[in-house]
């Protein structure tokens, strides 16, 4: 039984207009005078991130630590968000602990693709693909139930290189508009996104390569949805669909390199990773081509010859303390306060977008669990708008690559919190696990498979209700 604020939150209370006061959500009645009475904010519903919340709407709205961080914290977070800054360089270099890039890398730095760790932007037209990766994989899976890497390009295309070492292709990407149209008449059109491989320097790529665009997500409240407890994300699953409101979100499970056994996956656009250090680590090695401990080995094919015989930074590149600290730093970045939360636009939007369904994935008033570890993070009532779950969202954004239990159509519903803030962070809209969406609506109209009737509901409304929905979309 799927639910929200710990409650049944099956299509029919959506379309009922959430109108159930023991649910904590505003009322829809009358009030003493006979009349209906006007929607409120939720309790704590500006408090995104619970206590851990920050009040800031600047440029540096994702980059501050937990509000409530003592000094130890925030000395410990200062010296992660150096490193999360900091560019690596070639080996040898006279900056011990500082070399060992690539060879094959994406980035030089975290904060390249996360730059003040907000989202990644996808190219325009080309091959500037700073804030977008390709995972790439071939049919079949690997010793772990993962996606099978190419035997010659592994699992990702790297497409800079070390001096001496050929990068291993050009990846590139044009757009084709789709033409649509509201209930209403008012026309839209949404951007299809097409990739190929060009110049791959390692011998022809297999003609059934599987390849998969990902876009670089906002880094805020990773800590907290660590935290959830996995009862919690189990209890927001409904596999078979059992209450029949169409959504049958799952749980990915996937390997924990530490414990060596499955468990839930909450991070990644497929759930493929299952903790934040997990998360830095596989990002340091397929991105920046650092090893550490988690994964010692270089990201180097046996057809790759010039970068098996590059020289190493270390083993492993990355020492324990700075990966303690950069995960340290990543599990406790902030998410910002909401805005006009009591603004009677926004609260119409809110409505809108509970009876729409969207909240049927798009989970909220979440609590935390104990946090050993980081005693801030526990005990919080959180807004996230995501269940960490799996969901088919149809063929238009399928990208056809299994990833552990996920398939070709599903993805994880991404986290909401902070993302009205993109524009002033990144300067950009750019919205999906590949950018392809260039604002709020266009995102909502790719939407399909478990989430059509919510894409349905949105383009029937009229624009007076579509701005609102967007409104509150933008007060996240």
């Amino acid at each position: 039984m799927k639910s929200v604020v710990g409650f049944p939150r099956s299509r029919s209370y959506l379309l009922l207009g959430l109108a159930v006061a023991g649910l904590g959500l505003p009322a829809c009645g009358d009030d003493d005078t006979g009349g209906p009475t006007a929607p409120v904010p939720d309790p704590g519903e500006e408090l995104s991130g619970g206590d851990t919340t920050v009040f800031d709407e600047s440029r540096e709205a994702f980059a501050r630590p937990a509000r409530n961080l003592d000094s130890e914290g925030r000395e410990t977070f200062a010296l992660g968000d150096h490193l999360f800054n900091r560019s690596w360089v070639t080996a040898p270099a006279s900056a011990e602990g500082n070399d060992g890039l690539g060879p094959l890398y994406s980035a030089t730095n975290c904060s390249a693709c996360h730059f003040k760790d907000g989202r990644g932007s996808p190219p325009i037209e080309g091959n500037d693909f700073k804030g977008l990766l390709l995972r790439l994989s071939i049919p079949g899976e690997a010793p772990d139930g993962g996606p099978l890497g190419d035997p010659v390009y592994g699992g990702q295309l790297n497409h800079l290189a070390i001096l001496g070492v050929e990068p291993e292709g050009a990846p590139l990407v044009s757009y084709e508009e789709v033409p649509g149209a509201y209930e209403d008449g008012e026309s839209y059109s949404l951007r299809q996104p097409s990739y190929t491989i060009e110049a791959p320097a390692y011998g022809p790529l297999p003609a059934d390569l599987l390849v998969s665009p990902r876009v670089a997500p906002m880094m805020i409240g990773l800590g907290l949805l660590e935290a959830l407890p996995e009862e919690t994300i189990l209890s927001l699953a409904d596999p078979d669909d059992s209450d029949g409101d169409g959504i049958s979100g799952r749980a990915n499970y996937v390997p924990d390199v530490l414990s060596g056994q499955k468990v839930i996956g909450r991070f990644g656009w497929k759930a493929n990773q299952p903790s934040v250090l997990q998360q830095n680590a596989g990002a340091f090695l397929g991105d920046i081509g650092i090893t550490s401990s988690l994964f010692p080995d270089q990201n180097c094919s046996e057809a790759q010859a010039t970068c098996v015989e590059s020289i190493s930074g270390g083993s492993p590149e990355l020492d324990e303390s700075k990966l303690t600290n950069i995960t340290f730093y990543a599990h406790t970045l902030a998410v910002p306060a909401r805005r006009n939360v009591d603004d009677p636009t926004v609260l119409h939007g809110r409505d809108l977008f509970r009876k729409a369904g969207c909240a049927s994935c798009h989970a909220y008033g979440l609590t935390t669990g104990d946090a050993p570890d980081h005693p801030e993070l526990s005990g919080q009532v959180i807004w996230p708008y995501t269940d960490l779950l799996l969901h088919d969202m149809g063929e238009a954004l399928a990208d056809n690559r299994p990833d552990y239990e996920a398939d070709g159509k599903e993805w994880r519903t991404p986290p909401l919190w902070g993302i009205g803030l993109i524009e002033s962070v990144n300067k950009h809209t750019f919205l999906l696990h590949d950018g392809r969406a260039r604002g709020f609506a266009e995102a909502i109209l790719w939407h399909g498979g478990e989430a059509e009737a919510s894409r349905e509901a949105f383009r029937s409304m009229n624009k007076s209700e579509r701005d609102a929905l967007l409104a509150f979309l933008e007060s996240l």
